[in-house]
């Protein structure tokens, strides 16, 4: 099933339930995925890869958000940007933790033979693809950064 019927699915469930939160969440993800596919040029079907980009980016938003709510003190807000994050994040993916993410991108390295903060680029191309979906950019690229630093 695709990610759309579900969403469609999970919708009605969360109508019927009266979950206000996650029907919010949910309504995000069926409007982002509705505006990728009518973008220029974008195709009638998304493919998984571009459904993750759309819910990471969907993520991404929330948490800018939410802290920005948070350095406001407006706490009412920070918790609606919270809630729609948390049932956003249930479609994406598992996340790995930083381990894991260092782990991948010392091997990286070492495939790569990267030396230096100028293989950078190199190195995050690379780890973007193998970790596209799974880890966030922003602590892969710090990541990065340590170990072709060290």
């Amino acid at each position: 099933m695709s990610l759309e019927n579900t969403i469609n699915q999970d919708i009605k469930s969360a109508m019927l339930a009266k979950d206000e939160p996650r029907l919010r969440g949910l309504r995000a993800i069926k409007s982002a995925l509705l505006l990728a596919k009518t973008e220029k040029g974008a195709s009638e079907i998304l493919n998984q890869d571009a459904e993750i980009k759309v819910l990471q980016k969907l993520v991404k938003q929330r948490k800018e958000s939410a802290e920005i709510y948070q350095q406001q003190n407006r706490q009412d807000l920070y918790q609606i940007e919270k809630e729609e994050q948390d049932v956003i994040e249930t479609y994406l993916p598992k996340q790995l933790g930083r381990e894991e993410i260092t782990e991948r991108i010392q091997t990286i390295i070492g495939q790569l033979g990267a030396s230096g903060m100028k293989d950078m680029g190199r190195v995050m191309g690379q780890a973007n693809k193998e970790l596209a979906g799974t880890a966030d950019g922003r602590t892969v690229s710090e990541i990065v950064k340590e170990l072709l630093n060290a």
